[in-house]
């Protein structure tokens, strides 16, 4: 249920299940502001507690313009429900890359004798987590890129908040 397009991305199925098995990456709703990413895996795979693993998503774009980049960020539900997020926070696609739009999933979760003495009575969720194939694991969005000319100075004009950093401003 793709929206009017405001950029044409060019892309690549790279994996054959994408489009047969599974749907094509694309928006689920017109109001959608990522395009879901699929593991493209061929067997289940069992993410530990504390595991990080990098999983292929049968996908490639060519966003061609450098004023745009896409930014491949985790799933909410997963994050939430089943602490597994990118071992990386979040990946960018610079606008030259052409390869395969890969995710590196993390179960964020601890080994369950990590910690020890616990500050809260909930029990930690330290559970592996099978990731399926053709699971949604993340969301790709486009955004734009400004590419600033960096000009060396002697100084700042001042501002109010000056060098002013974490907690300048209070709690």
């Amino acid at each position: 249920m793709t929206n009017q397009p405001s950029h044409l991305i060019e892309t690549r199925i790279l994996d054959p299940r994408l489009g047969t098995e599974w749907p094509e990456p694309d928006y689920l709703t017109a109001g959608a502001a990522g395009i879901d990413l699929r593991a493209c895996i061929e067997k289940p795979l069992i993410l530990e507690p504390g595991e990080c693993q990098m999983i292929g998503t049968g996908f490639a774009v060519h966003i061609s313009d450098p004023g745009a980049a896409g930014v491949v960020l985790p799933r909410s539900g997963l994050g939430h429900r089943h602490g597994i997020v990118l071992g990386n926070g979040t990946g960018l696609i610079d606008s030259d890359y052409q390869g395969e739009i890969k995710v590196s999933a993390w179960n964020r979760n601890p080994p369950v004798d990590t910690y020890g003495a616990r500050w809260s009575d909930e029990p930690y969720i330290s559970e592996p987590y099978m990731i399926e194939p053709g699971e949604r694991i993340a969301q790709l969005v486009f955004m734009p890129v400004i590419q600033a000319r960096l000009v060396q100075v002697s100084e700042f004009t001042p501002t109010e908040r000056g060098a002013g950093g974490f907690g300048h401003t209070g709690r």
